[in-house]
């Protein structure tokens, strides 16, 4: 198996404590994947809004904090994954390998948390079988408060779907690029007909500024890397129209000057981002300064590329640019 970890019929470690939760027989047959490094803090906001689901996996990076026995104590089975550095990913190895015992399978970071309404709605669809996979919409809080504008009052994601019919993008990188052994802005590809739900997953992003700029750090590199599958490659038929719409907005975007300022005004100003408060400014800032990052190793990596070839750690193009320096992606992809 190209990822290397703790085989899912090995009797992964779960609980003996019972959580204060519906009866078996009245949960949602909805199998939850929750993937997760040194999330102990988050998942103990988490768990406790997934007691109405049938099973739930925590798929653990080897974490240091306490975040395997916080899982164990709420009822989850932990599973340990071991990242070979390329590829699968985290998400995509837990959907080829893990024995859900429900057809159904949703996806929860450990920052997210499923409200009463949307469980209840998520139990009753899957249930009538209209679709083969649904759209969730996500509601931002950043600072203590929900972003209402900035360009994230909608983050529509395909979360819910049938397993067997659904795999993450397969955009391996290369080896030693350090973008992290999870996929956060890869889209699921899936063989069926999906909708939306009407209620939204809550999402607590980023308890400081400094988590913040930590993963997007990461998330920069990784853009940078995908630079020209993004600007040249077809874009998959199978992410859903909305998705698509945006990867088509992305390779335009691509060949604008300025992009971080672009990327400032166009939340800020256009998407009315000043109507957030000062989180708000502070928000579409970051978001600016992202692009700024990912633009700045997609220059560094081409600067390698003509001394010496990509560089391990370096979040190389495939095809190594001229002195010209080039694009940066979207943040959101």
């Amino acid at each position: 198996m190209p990822g290397r970890s703790e085989p899912p019929d090995s009797q992964p470690n779960e609980s003996r404590t019972t959580m204060s939760h519906p009866s078996t027989a009245a949960r949602a047959r909805v199998s939850v994947l929750v993937p997760v490094k040194n999330e102990a803090e988050n998942l103990r906001r988490c768990l406790p809004a997934l007691a109405w689901a049938d099973e739930v996996y925590v798929v653990d990076s080897q974490s240091t904090d306490e975040t395997a026995r916080v899982a164990a104590e709420h009822g989850a089975k932990v599973v340990q994954f071991h990242f070979n550095g390329t590829f699968p990913k985290k998400k995509n190895w837990a959907l080829d390998n893990l024995p859900f015992r429900n057809e159904w399978v949703l996806i929860v970071d450990a920052d997210e948390v499923v409200i009463p309404e949307l469980a209840e709605e998520i139990a009753r669809r899957t249930a009538l079988d209209e679709a083969d996979g649904f759209f969730l919409n996500m509601k931002y809080f950043f600072l203590g408060r929900r972003i209402r504008h900035c360009g994230y009052a909608e983050a529509w994601n395909l979360r819910l779907f049938k397993h067997r019919l659904g795999r993450y993008e397969r955009m391996p990188v290369a080896a030693g690029v350090q973008t992290g052994d999870n996929e956060a802005h890869e889209h699921v590809e899936l063989d069926g007909r999906a909708r939306r739900l009407a209620h939204e997953l809550d999402h607590h992003a980023y308890p400081s500024i400094a988590v913040w700029v930590d993963k997007h750090n990461r998330y920069a590199v990784w853009e940078a890397a995908m630079y020209e599958r993004f600007l040249r490659e077809p874009i998959p038929a199978n992410i859903g129209r909305g998705k698509r719409f945006k990867r088509l907005l992305k390779k335009v975007y691509l060949r604008l000057p300025m992009r971080p300022l672009v990327r400032f005004l166009y939340s800020y100003v256009v998407r009315l981002g000043f109507l957030d408060g000062k989180p708000g400014l502070v928000f579409c800032s970051l978001l600016s300064f992202y692009d700024f990052l990912a633009w700045a190793n997609v220059y560094e990596a081409g600067l390698k590329g003509q001394d010496s070839g990509p560089s391990q750690g370096t979040a190389a193009s495939p095809n190594p640019p001229t002195s010209r320096p080039l694009s940066t992606p979207l943040a959101a992809s």
